[in-house]
């Protein structure tokens, strides 16, 4: 059982090369078919493997594989191993169980694209590293994967790399996030340098004794890391990459989003939380972060119109509670998070392709409206995706953002600020998710005659993922109930043995708040929260016209959040048009100027020198013996003179 861990990851990787030597001689089945099919038999083994742990002791319940030495150097000895314990078992099942549904989805909705074969090529690379980055058993492999999903997630957003959109839209995901894994690199060094080690497992048993509480080498090397996580997770300042890889194929922003590569951050958070709790400065800086990313984006979120954008910011300003919660030491609610997160915003990125497929690549909400007769599957999914995530109770996203909220309370790295903003985020979240859902589905159709006769739902192959999804968007968050309700969530407790270096301590601290005061704070969130669906209610389903004249009386408050606030303009400025410049000088002056001029002049210097010399070259024997007879003479007097 316990060899099934290197199956894992390389199932999709054979899917990978197998599709990528000999994809033009295969037909577009078969491709189809080894991809999609490689990434279902990933997530039965990850059931299996997960099934395995459940049937160890708590304290046991670790799963390590090792396939050859890889990088023996010096003090430096890392194995190309796997490590399986309950962190990276709920990962590889999120991303294996979602990754699963977006291939089979990926079928209809790429079935008439001519690039169909190299998408699944690059859809099953991309899952191969993140499972890989997932599954490593040190720092140095993780990085593997981490740079293999940056790679993949270039590839997949400039996919139509035929419109400068898009190409431009990869590219940008490429470099902002080389600016985070020169942080990521320049962590993982400094860990090494100190520890010695860059496996877990010997960093999580030495951590406390390598590293001071506090200390300047802990802290530099966390904060460092967490630099590399801003880019891979969406972070202020590192964001601006995600709102634009909406430029890819839907499915991939599905992937991108939901299960794989901006939750990487997250991952790496969790997964050293025993160096992140020793530095109570890089925690705090995590939680604000988190904090303002969180209210950030939400705020954006509110006057995009680009249905896919919406979703976009929101996936931010989801990451952002996920990072507050990390930041918080609660560790366990901000991968309980990732995990109802997975469920529901790939369902609405889905949701959201099956009604673009139906308007015919329509992504405009203004040239939407009256779909929910027209598209009842996806009506019906996506309003379940839409409760999730506004925490309606029950359904999962209430669990975890619940659980968030409560750590950031009263949790001691917590803070009453951090609660308050997150409440405002969570009725942000509503109010624009429910204006999203509005002004889909209901109201007068807003597109033309042609669309209207060939609207029509998506074919099975795409609902099935989409009823999948709504299931678990309305029960994954189940085996987190809060403490409150029935005393402890089984989920926690599973996550205890990896993250109870943080998990259980934010436990400890919130165990003296009574269940009063976290049934009343629940409460609040929810009141709040209802009273911005009601909101999005009044304005863009009973009288949109309401609308309108809300834009006009706020019209300068508008432009900022439609405008983005003009974050993408101030870094053109401020960095992308001086670095263009300063390039250009060090071009046009150094490299020609300087450069070529000192070439060109030393070569210049030679070839006049070689005309001044070979003007002695005559080939006349009697000049030769003349010079010869004049040199004589002058060494002769010379010699006598002396």
């Amino acid at each position: 059982m316990d060899q099934l861990l290197v199956v894992v990851p390389c199932l999709p990787l054979a899917a990978f090369v197998i599709n990528g030597l000999f994809r033009n001689r295969m037909s577009k089945t078969a491709v189809v078919s080894l991809a999609v099919g490689s990434v279902g038999l990933a997530f039965v083994a990850s059931v299996l493997l997960f099934l395995r742990l459940l049937g160890m002791a708590p304290d046991q319940r670790i799963i390590h594989q090792t396939l050859f030495s890889w990088i023996p150097v010096g003090a430096l000895r890392l194995d190309m191993a796997f490590l399986l314990d309950p962190l990276s078992a709920v990962m590889i099942l999120v991303v294996s169980g979602v990754g699963f549904l977006i291939h089979v989805y990926s079928i209809g909705y790429m079935a008439h694209d001519e690039g169909i074969k190299r998408f699944f090529v690059y859809m099953n690379l991309f899952m191969f590293s993140m499972l890989t980055l997932i599954l490593a058993d040190n720092l140095v492999l993780l990085f593997v994967g981490w740079e293999g999903v940056g790679l993949c997630s270039y590839l997949l957003i400039g996919f139509w790399y035929h419109k400068d959109s898009a190409a431009n839209a990869g590219k940008k995901a490429f470099i902002v996030n080389r600016i985070g894994d020169a942080g990521f690199l320049l962590g993982t060094f400094l860990i090494f340098w100190t520890a010695g080690t860059l496996r877990f497992t010997d960093l999580a048993a030495s951590a406390s004794t390598v590293f001071a509480l506090g200390g300047g080498a802990v802290t530099a090397a966390t904060l460092l890391l967490f630099v590399g996580a801003t880019g891979k997770s969406a972070q202020i300042p590192l964001y601006v990459w995600l709102p634009d890889a909406m430029e890819g194929p839907t499915p991939v922003s599905a992937l991108i989003h939901a299960a794989t590569m901006v939750t990487a951050g997250v991952y790496l958070l969790a997964r050293l939380n025993f160096l992140f709790i020793l530095a109570p400065t890089t925690m705090l800086v995590v939680a604000i972060v988190g904090c303002a990313t969180a209210i950030f984006a939400a705020t954006i979120g509110l006057a995009q119109n680009d249905i896919k954008r919406v979703l976009a910011y929101s996936t931010v300003s989801q990451l952002g509670y996920m990072m507050m919660a990390c930041g918080v030491a609660a560790f366990g609610a901000g991968i309980f998070h990732l995990m109802t997160h997975a469920f529901f915003k790939a369902l609405l990125f889905l949701g959201a392709g099956s009604v673009i497929h139906a308007l015919s690549d329509e992504q405009d909400l203004r040239h939407m409206g009256g779909l929910k007769q027209k598209l009842p599957k996806t009506y019906g999914t996506f309003l379940m995706a839409t409760l999730a995530i506004a925490g309606i109770p029950i359904f999962s996203g209430f669990f975890s953002k619940d659980e968030i909220l409560w750590q950031a309370f009263s949790s001691s790295h917590g803070h009453p600020v951090f609660w308050l903003i997150g409440v405002l985020t969570a009725a942000l979240t509503a109010f624009y998710m429910f204006r999203l859902f509005y002004l889909t589905f209901y109201g007068q159709p807003r597109y033309d005659k042609h669309t209207a006769d060939h609207l029509h739902e998506s074919p099975r192959v795409m609902t099935t993922p989409l009823i999948i999804l709504a299931v678990l968007s309305v029960i994954g968050g189940w085996i987190g109930w809060p403490k409150a309700l029935f005393g402890g969530a089984w989920f926690e407790h599973f996550l205890a043995p990896v993250l109870g270096h943080g998990g259980e301590e934010a436990a400890a601290e919130t165990a003296g708040h009574s269940a009063a005061l976290e049934y009343g704070l629940m409460a609040i969130t929810i009141g709040l929260v209802l009273l911005a669906i009601y909101a999005a209610y009044a304005i863009y389903n009973k009288n949109i016209s309401r609308a309108t004249s809300l834009r006009t009386s706020l019209a300068g408050l508008h432009k900022a959040v439609y405008n983005k606030y003009w974050v993408d303009e101030f870094y053109g400025e401020a960095v992308v048009r001086p670095v263009i410049n300063g390039s250009l000088f060090l071009w046009k002056f150094f490299d020609v100027v300087i450069i070529d001029g000192l070439a060109n002049g030393l070569a210049y210097l030679t070839g006049d020198a070689s005309s001044m010399a070979r003007r002695m070259q005559t080939g006349y024997l009697r000049g030769y013996l003349t010079a010869f007879m004049i040199g004589t003479v002058l060494v002769i007097g010379y010699l006598m003179v002396r």
